[in-house]
């Protein structure tokens, strides 16, 4: 029992958390990811990808519904974050001595055990 409280936990964390996100960018609009993605190379379209991993994933998360593949997508989408936005901050330390990506960190590891380990019981689809 507690280890499905604790998937949960998990499952509502980072989903919750990730979300923000996603609204933020529903409400806002595209365009510094797509500015970084262009700048980067890579086709304006690929900026879509941060609705998926940003809105779509997490809510796949929050309900454990094919909250595995939902990870995923979230971890995907911390790849491309820390790789476009936040590589400079890589091997920094924040004035407070933690490690600068932090936060990102925390995303995209729980986005890993998260599909690693599934979402537990309570869920749409317990798998």
């Amino acid at each position: 029992m507690n280890d499905n409280v604790g998937k949960l936990i998990l499952r509502l964390a980072l989903g919750g958390l990730i979300l923000f996100h996603g609204v933020a960018k529903l409400s806002g609009g595209l365009g510094f990811v797509s500015g970084v993605v262009t700048a980067a190379g890579l086709p304006a379209f690929v900026a879509y990808g941060a609705y998926v991993g940003e809105v779509l994933a997490p809510l796949l998360v929050i309900f454990g519904w094919y909250s595995r593949i939902g990870a995923a997508l979230i971890a995907i989408n911390m790849l491309f974050a820390l790789g476009l936005v936040h590589r400079a901050q890589f091997a920094t330390l924040a004035p407070t001595g933690g490690w600068s990506l932090e936060l990102q960190g925390i995303y995209l590891l729980t986005a890993i055990a998260i599909a690693l380990i599934g979402p537990g019981r309570f869920s749409i689809n317990p798998r």
